[in-house]
């Protein structure tokens, strides 16, 4: 991880055009899908990030042959299968490579080993071993009981009924036994159904995954949130060619940035029929007295007043169907005029960081009053004052130092410290950032 850090003067306004990077979610799902397909799959606006590196490497050891076609853009020959049974998995901190692995892994029949970096082997995926066990994989804990790293071996496959599956943890363990949930059916000659225990979270991310995999010719039942039965005649074609829609929570960070900066700032990649869910965080945008514009491949943000003379609303949100886009919203309490809650948000937890604690702790630098628990957080923006410019951690967490980046339209800048943890999802964000906000010293043109 580098030490490096960066400053970010204070801002005063915001305009210009800029181009999402390729959704994170999308582009993972789409990589292993392809994989599992029979026929070659080109996939164009593929993302190009860490995440999508270490999913990559990960197919190309599992014996697949992937071609890189142009910037952007690969070519995946799919098999069917995976066609070395044998491998070690480094899967760095990227748990939408992780858990599909994992499920797919367990249905392959050969002998893996998955593991990434310390904080990948923090986080829970205990949920999904149990499920996957239940149908008689093999899959041993190399060490805490509940968490990576992993060992797989061949089972004896079986299904004896709808498989129960936790949901209240993350949605990527139902993602993953969806996805693989074609391949179990052709093993066991019958249908697969999956009932979801307790309240699923994040299900915008859950209807990713279903319309990705009808995109590669599987069609699941859907009954409501807690029931998913997946044919046993299904099995994954390849699509000849996929789209990458830009990523949809990169993009609330411009959003917010039109709402602060006033804008217009228009976000190229992703437009009104968006597949997902953060897409709906413009409409929070627009709760908070912002306009958005919203076209077929783009959004533009804007608003009237400037946030020095006209604090935004205080908000009391329910952010479960959008987790990630929620961190923006956390520091856009910090321009509110008054207290701010987010709820719903114990996911935050399991992330790439204990992302609850890590924003009570920066946002506390900056002079706000934060309270949080297990699954909340209410803040207070700085008194008249009281705003303190700080060195904000990132936590080896991408989106830290990208929703910290838009601390600086008080009066003081800030410091994002280690900036380079945004190429796990968005390497070029500071300078596509740069390009986009006027200082109080460069003034406005």
């Amino acid at each position: 991880m580098s030490e490096a850090s960066q400053y970010l003067a204070p801002a005063v306004r915001v305009q210009g055009k800029m181009a999402l990077p390729g959704s994170k979610s999308i582009s993972n799902r789409v990589l292993l899908l392809a994989a599992l397909s029979e026929g070659s799959t080109r996939i164009d606006g593929l993302l190009d990030s860490d995440d999508t590196r270490v999913m990559l490497a990960a197919l190309r050891t599992l014996g697949l042959q992937i071609d890189q076609a142009g910037d952007n853009q690969v070519v995946v020959h799919g098999t069917g299968s995976f066609p070395q049974s044998q491998a070690d998995l480094f899967l760095g901190n990227a748990g939408t490579a992780f858990r599909p692995l994992t499920a797919a892994l367990a249905m392959a029949g050969g002998h893996y080993r998955l593991h990434g970096v310390p904080r990948m082997h923090e986080r829970p995926v205990g949920d999904l071993v149990t499920a996957l066990q239940a149908v008689g994989a093999q899959i041993r804990y190399e060490g805490q009981t509940g968490y990576p790293p992993l060992q797989i071996s061949p089972g004896q496959l079986h299904v004896d009924g709808p498989i129960p599956i936790q949901g209240n943890v993350s949605s990527q363990f139902l993602t993953a036994f969806l996805m693989m949930a074609p391949i179990l059916a052709a093993r066991a000659g019958r249908d697969v159904t999956l009932q979801v225990q307790g309240e699923l979270i994040s299900k915008p991310y859950i209807a990713i995954t279903l319309q990705l995999m009808a995109r590669f010719g599987v069609t699941v039942v859907q009954e409501g949130w807690q029931r998913f039965t997946i044919a046993a005649d299904s099995r994954y074609t390849s699509p000849q060619a996929v789209t990458v829609e830009g990523d949809a929570s990169s993009a609330s960070y411009f959003l917010a940035l039109g709402l602060l900066g006033q804008g217009p700032l228009q976000i190229n990649g992703i437009g009104r029929d968006s597949i997902q869910g953060d897409i709906a965080f413009a409409q929070f945008i627009e709760r908070l007295g912002g306009k958005i514009t919203y076209q077929d491949q783009c959004l533009i943000s804007e608003r009237a007043q400037s946030i020095a003379e006209h604090p935004l609303p205080a908000f009391d949100e329910d952010f479960n169907l959008i987790p990630d886009a929620a961190m923006t919203a956390a520091v856009l309490a910090l321009y509110a005029d008054g207290p701010c809650m987010l709820r719903n948000i114990g996911s935050w937890r399991v992330k790439e960081t204990d992302r609850i604690h890590a924003m009570h702790t920066e946002l506390s630098k900056l002079g706000a009053v934060v309270e949080s628990g297990t699954d909340w957080i209410r803040i207070t923006p700085p008194a008249p004052g009281k705003w303190q410019t700080a060195n904000i951690a990132t936590y080896d967490d991408h989106r830290m130092a990208m929703c910290f980046s838009l601390a600086v339209f008080g009066p003081v800048g800030v410091t994002i410290l280690d900036p380079a943890c945004v190429s796990k999802t968005f390497p070029d964000y500071f300078s596509v950032y740069d390009a986009l906000v006027a200082t109080a010293q460069e003034g406005v043109s």
